[in-house]
């Protein structure tokens, strides 16, 4: 799953920066040097890319945003953080910060447990604005329900518990 396999690509990391991006070309990799650049300049040690924030985007599904609002809303809740997109598939972190925690998600419960994890450090946030191209499930999205009470459970646990 995609936890598993960030696990693994973190521990071998071995530049300043890293960069995740989920592999369903719903975003664009011409933006790389946009999400990198708060770190670069030294103003920053993760990055999120914003879905909401930027200038375009492909309207798709209503309940898919409902859901993520709430389940963003919920981790500022618990985090003291003011994201506007928790659940983005496109983050970047200072090498030093992502290797400093413990990944313990295999699946997307990734997104909700880096982010508890690396605020309870106070590592420094930044979000920019990227485009989204998002896909149907006709054109092989996966993520479900079932995959957004995970992401609650993930919330709750690592911002309380961990």
């Amino acid at each position: 799953g995609k936890g598993a396999a960030l696990k693994t690509g973190f521990l071998r990391a071995r530049g300043n920066v890293v960069l995740v991006q989920d592999a369903d070309l719903e975003y664009d990799p011409a933006e790389y040097s946009k999400l990198i650049q708060p770190i670069i300049e030294g103003q920053a040690d993760v990055v999120y890319g914003s879905r909401f924030t930027g200038d375009n985007h492909r309207v798709l599904y209503f309940w898919h945003s409902v859901a993520n609002r709430l389940l963003t809303l919920c981790s500022n809740a618990f985090t003291n953080l003011n994201l506007s997109d928790m659940e983005t598939g496109c983050k970047a972190f200072r090498r030093s910060a992502i290797q400093s925690i413990a990944i313990e998600e295999d699946r997307f419960g990734f997104e909700p447990e880096v982010t508890a994890k690396l605020a309870k450090q106070h590592f420094v946030f930044y979000e920019v604005g990227i485009s989204y191209h998002g896909r149907t499930y006709a054109q092989g999205k996966k993520i479900g329900m079932k995959d957004a009470v995970r992401a609650l459970y993930c919330i709750i646990r690592y911002a309380l518990f961990a």
